[in-house]
């Protein structure tokens, strides 16, 4: 599913109101959806064999029995602008959706030269209003990119890109628009699914005597070569307990509290990871030369320990990375904690 993009000059139709004109599918509309879906949605285009294969199933679905429900734009020039398309389907009840009635967005997409015009939402929002008042749906899934999660999150899905989840209830009677139903109360294990997902990580920022950063030179991310000490949370570990646990496994050094955190760092989800990340970095406080000697590195992580004034570290790791220990130095020396959201966006 696609985010609406750059604007262009193209024709841009509107009813009466100004209000994009969405209508409803109906059968005779499912290969110009199909043609959507394999311009705008998939990662390689259909041939024209599969485009016949696809329109001859969507058809029949877009039918009042069938399980298919779509709106779409139509374009000055007869094409699609733009079209949503959901799949309904049953589920097992639950107090959050007791109709067991379900639907999964399949397709969210708009022409490039119509985007940055709202139609994405309009289609979108006229399919979970039909979905929801017309044929009693009351959850909603979609699997979408990290550039679109925004739009969906705006009306009122939660979770990862992986999979974005909506209960919606139809309003009663008489109810005022927006109104939330008698109970939000949902299964624990339901909100739970809902949540977006992270992984966390903590640091340790040492350095020697001189306050000259100590980094580990990594043997399996060419990408990332130097490190601070540190590693990935396990299920049910505190932070700082990870960080004891981290420090002894890549260094043989015990971490010496109290914990002082220096850091918190958010990283975005990217195509290759579909979800958050979350560093805490900690104070590892000052090594003596002999200490640093004393090192003992884990040979499937790390072959090098090195120090070096923190200017010179610029050039030896990408540009995030280096905005990252910079802060981290800041934060030490001013007493001030850092606060960095944009890590994983490069």
């Amino acid at each position: 599913m696609n985010a609406d993009s750059a604007p262009t000059a193209a024709a841009e139709p509107r009813d009466a109101a100004g209000r994009p004109p969405v209508r409803a599918a109906t059968p005779a509309d499912a290969e110009a959806v199909t043609r959507m879906r394999s311009a705008y949605v998939l990662s390689s285009p259909f041939t024209e064999d599969w485009v016949r294969q696809c329109t001859d199933e969507l058809a029949p679905r877009l039918t009042p029995e069938g399980d298919a429900r779509a709106f779409v734009v139509d374009a000055p020039d007869g094409t699609m602008a733009a079209c949503a398309l959901g799949l309904i389907h049953t589920v097992l009840p639950a107090p959050a959706y007791p109709r067991g009635r379900a639907a999964r967005v399949q397709i969210v997409a708009t022409q490039p030269e119509f985007r940055r015009r709202g139609y994405a939402r309009a289609v979108l929002s006229a399919l979970l209003d039909h979905l929801a008042d017309v044929e009693d749906v009351t959850l909603f899934e979609l699997h979408t990119s990290p550039e679109a999660a925004p739009l969906y999150r705006e009306l009122g899905f939660s979770g990862n890109p992986a999979l974005m989840r909506m209960t919606r209830h139809r309003q009663p009677a008489g109810a005022a628009p927006g109104a939330q139903p008698d109970s939000t109360w949902v299964p624990p294990q339901q909100y739970a699914d809902a949540l977006p997902r992270a992984a966390a990580y903590v640091c340790l920022y040492v350095t020697d005597e001189d306050d000259r950063p100590l980094l580990l030179h990594s043997v399996y991310s060419p990408g990332h070569p130097w490190h601070m000490i540190g590693g990935a949370m396990d299920l049910g570990e505190r932070p700082w307990d990870a960080v004891v646990r981290e420090c002894r496994e890549e260094t043989g050094m015990t971490a010496a509290g109290p914990p002082r955190l220096l850091a918190t760092v958010f990283g975005q989800p990217r195509a290759q990871r579909p979800y958050s990340t979350l560093q805490l970095i900690f104070d590892g406080g000052r090594l003596t030369d002999a200490q640093i000697r004393g090192l003992t590195l884990n040979p499937r992580e790390h072959d090098e320990a090195r120090v070096l004034p923190l200017a010179e570290w610029e050039a030896l790791m990408p540009a995030r990375d280096f905005v990252r220990l910079r802060a981290v130095e800041e934060a030490r020396r001013t007493g001030v904690a850092a606060y960095i959201d944009t890590w994983g966006n490069a």
